[in-house]
């Protein structure tokens, strides 16, 4: 369990973890809204070193970024979507994708098609702000 206690703890969280990333890799993202999701998405694109700005997908449901070394960074949020429908075949696609590191918000319905080594990761708000983050 590790607390981090701004937004700015939890940017580095997830450039930490981006830095450590090797694609093909699928990272789950757990937590209620705005409890801090895509600021750690934002973390990871860092790390792998994008420069474009990470917004939540939320109602385009899927994002995709370039990163050096022709690799992808592939962004969903499913909070709108109880049944994916066809986008279960674009995430698909994006977890079989050898170049491809893909993060989920959301994900309860399409857990079926996650691989079993996916990194999971639980954020949950604390009473006094901080958050607590479960891998």
């Amino acid at each position: 369990m590790t607390i981090l206690k701004s937004e700015q703890e939890m940017l580095e969280f997830g450039e930490r973890l981006g830095k450590s990333l090797k694609p093909p890799k699928v990272i789950e993202l757990i937590g209620d809204v705005g409890v801090g999701k895509t600021t750690i998405t934002r973390g990871i694109a860092n790390g792998l070193g994008i420069k474009e700005p990470v917004t939540s997908p939320s109602f385009t449901i899927a994002k995709r970024y370039a990163f050096p070394e022709d690799g992808i960074l592939a962004h969903y949020d499913f909070y709108r979507l109880p049944d994916p429908g066809i986008m279960s075949e674009d995430l698909y696609e994006s977890i079989s994708d050898k170049d491809t590191i893909t993060v989920i918000e959301w994900g309860e319905s399409v857990k079926d098609l996650l691989p079993d080594d996916h990194i999971k990761i639980e954020i949950k708000l604390r009473k006094d702000g901080s958050r607590e983050i479960i891998s």
